[in-house]
């Protein structure tokens, strides 16, 4: 821990003309006694750190010396590459082997190019959680993010509807949508999907095993290498969308409604149906074109529909209509 501390010391002091004993103190979460110790001993030990005395002054290399101890482990390079998503590593806990691989690649550039991350970080930014959500971490992630990045078997606990059940996972990859987890693996020789906050209970055992199928349910599993995470999800995510949309109804809507109507529902149902429209009878006389789109259930159609006001008219089912003509007498009486 202590010979990582002064690594992480050299290579601050490297990338930066020079720092106070509370700055470094701060980056490396210990107090500036303990500072003052680790800069005494870089120096015993041949690190040429100059301490500058006064209200101005800190520490810095002198001479321009520079450490060649910049190489990267592979859990700070696998780190580096999640950079960009600084909730997700936090949440992981993978933040302080980001934190590590930054600042090693830092040391390693050209001094004029040391604010390339500062000035990228201060550009851009993604936000994952969605809007009016507060986001929680699922206490288990870290553990489950541990068996994912060593492709370790794990024995998990998961609440299913009302009941727990227990499954014996393959975990191949952890996806973030909309500030919820999602962890894709195989079990019994099929691929996945299970929302992570629903984990009661992740053990990772250490023994044996070869890797092979169907071997003991401890030690590390051999990752198919023909998976890809970010097709696998696109492809399930579909599959969800389409299996929620069980109920179809029947809606005329104005040019305007036509371009309303991705916002409102769900988009690539919505495109669906007005492409199979224009591709059949097309916009009636008044220019207006009549959709048959999949829905979740009346109830969700009501709520979703409502959005287009006049530019949409509900004909069918005709339960769904008479609600609509209801609505819409309401509304009219307010404004009578």
């Amino acid at each position: 821990m202590r010979a990582a501390r002064l690594i992480k010391m050299v290579l601050l002091l490297q990338s930066r003309p020079s720092m106070t004993g509370p700055e470094l103190a701060r980056e490396l979460e210990v107090s500036e006694r303990t500072v003052a110790r680790d800069v005494l001993s870089l120096s015993e030990a041949g690190v040429p750190v100059y301490a500058d005395r006064g209200r101005a002054g800190g520490y810095r290399l002198i001479g321009g010396y520079r450490t060649r101890l910049t190489g990267l482990g592979r859990s700070e390079a696998e780190a580096l590459f999640l950079s960009g998503v600084p909730s997700a590593l936090r949440e992981m806990g993978l933040a302080d082997a980001a934190s590590a691989a930054r600042l090693k690649v830092s040391a390693a550039l050209l001094p004029e190019l040391r604010d390339a991350a500062t000035g990228a970080a201060q550009r851009f930014h993604l936000d994952a959680p969605a809007w009016y959500q507060e986001p929680r971490t699922p206490a288990l992630l870290p553990a489950v993010a541990d068996a994912v990045w060593d492709d370790r078997r794990i024995t998990a606990r998961y609440l299913r509807k009302d009941t727990e059940v227990e499954r014996q996972l393959e975990p191949y990859g952890l996806v973030l949508k909309a500030g919820v987890w999602y962890l894709a693996a195989r079990a019994q020789g099929d691929f996945r999907v299970y929302r992570v906050d629903r984990f009661t209970a992740v053990e990772a055992p250490d023994g044996g095993g070869d890797g092979a199928e169907g071997g003991p349910t401890g030690g590390r599993f051999v990752r198919d290498e023909a998976f890809d995470l970010p097709a696998f999800w696109a492809e399930r995510a579909a599959q969800f969308a389409r299996s929620l949309l069980r109920e179809e109804v029947v809606v005329r809507l104005s040019a305007r409604g036509v371009r309303r109507l991705p916002h409102v529902t769900e988009r690539a149902a919505a495109e669906e149906a007005i492409e199979a429209a224009r591709s059949g009878d097309g916009p009636d006389a008044q220019g207006r074109l009549t959709v048959r789109l999949a829905v979740e259930s009346a109830e969700v159609a009501y709520a979703q529909l409502l959005g287009l006001g006049p530019e949409g008219e509900v004909l069918g089912p005709p339960a769904l209509r008479e609600r609509f003509a209801a609505a819409a007498r309401r509304t009219a009486a307010l404004y009578s």
